[in-house]
């Protein structure tokens, strides 16, 4: 049997606390919660969980300003966040804060703990690989770690996905990946996400490494295809 995972849920609706945990623990998971933001992120250094359940939206500080606080000491759990706010611009932003993936609400108890299963089976291969850098432009991205230096100063949280998903182009570089290539190689079996879920991962990437985004010279889209990288 595989080790429990500690799981943190930082959620101010009670009832759907104890439905998660519920399922979470069945699951073979340590569970622990918490109702505020600044109690999730103290929570967060103490219990020292493997995932982090967050919602976005919270009685005192909200979501985005909950996952930037984490990022400051851990750049290393996988942030799930769970947001009623399906606009594009809601998930890109918590993206940029340093989550790794996200469920819009409504949603059922399976499609979370698929997506859980997924992001803690990852997390654990990623542990178990060799260390590997991507260095595109002035930006070097530590695979292992999912994590981006930025002109060998300034270290951020890129997330699981995100570093996934440049992988795959590293490992095609130069050629044309479509978005389903990406879906099946990053997600596989767990493609629940859509094609704009990886144009939402893209954008990140490019805010990270691109000099001008809106005029990307390394991660350049071939429209109606997919994306090719240019290093």
């Amino acid at each position: 049997m595989e080790p429990k995972k500690r799981i943190l849920i930082i959620e101010d609706e009670r009832d759907l606390i104890l439905g998660l945990k519920d399922a979470l623990e069945f699951e073979g998971h340590a569970v622990e919660s918490a109702e505020t933001g600044w109690a999730g992120v103290a929570k967060a250094e103490h219990f020292e969980p493997d995932l982090i359940v967050l919602d976005l939206m919270l009685p005192d500080i909200n979501g985005f300003q909950v996952c930037e606080e984490i990022r400051k000491k851990d750049h290393f759990t996988p942030i799930l966040i769970l947001s009623a706010r399906a606009q594009e611009s809601d998930i890109i932003r918590g993206l940029e804060a340093g989550a790794d993936d996200y469920v819009t609400k409504p949603f059922s108890v399976g499609e979370l703990l698929a997506r859980v299963r997924a992001i803690l089976r990852r997390a654990e291969a990623s542990h178990k690989k060799k260390q590997r850098f991507i260095t595109v432009g002035d930006v070097t991205v530590n695979v292992q770690n999912h994590t981006a230096t930025i002109r060998g100063t300034k270290t951020i949280t890129l997330g699981f996905y995100a570093t996934a998903i440049l992988t795959v182009l590293d490992d095609r570089r130069g050629e044309l990946v479509t978005r389903d290539e990406i879906l099946d190689a990053v997600w596989g079996e767990d493609a629940s996400p859509t094609n704009r879920t990886v144009d939402n991962f893209i954008l990140k990437l490019r805010r990270v490494i691109e000099k001008n985004p809106a005029n990307p010279k390394h991660i350049l889209t071939v429209y109606g295809q997919g994306y090719r990288l240019l290093v």
